[in-house]
């Protein structure tokens, strides 16, 4: 019993230290979805207007504004006559 307690108090801040850096580095992944997002609108074809629409979905909902950019808006902006 005590061999275990001293094996776990010795891997607690191993393993605080891993969820840390995988917190870290999903964080520096959205930011760079978001970022990629926003850089995106902004050198897309749309129209001002349809740019500034998207930009402010993205900065009021940065999640869903992304991921929609992502899945919807970008392809269309490639379609000829799709706004």
């Amino acid at each position: 019993m005590h061999a275990q307690l001293t094996h776990q108090m010795a891997l607690a801040p191993t393993g605080g230290i891993v969820i840390g850096c995988v917190g870290a580095a999903a964080a520096l992944g959205v930011l760079a979805l978001y970022f990629g997002a926003l850089l995106g609108i902004v050198r897309s074809d749309l129209t001002g207007g349809m740019k500034l629409v998207w930009v402010v979905f993205v900065l009021m909902a940065p999640f869903f504004g992304c991921l929609l950019w992502y899945l919807v808006g970008r392809n269309a902006q490639r379609r000829p006559g799709v706004a």
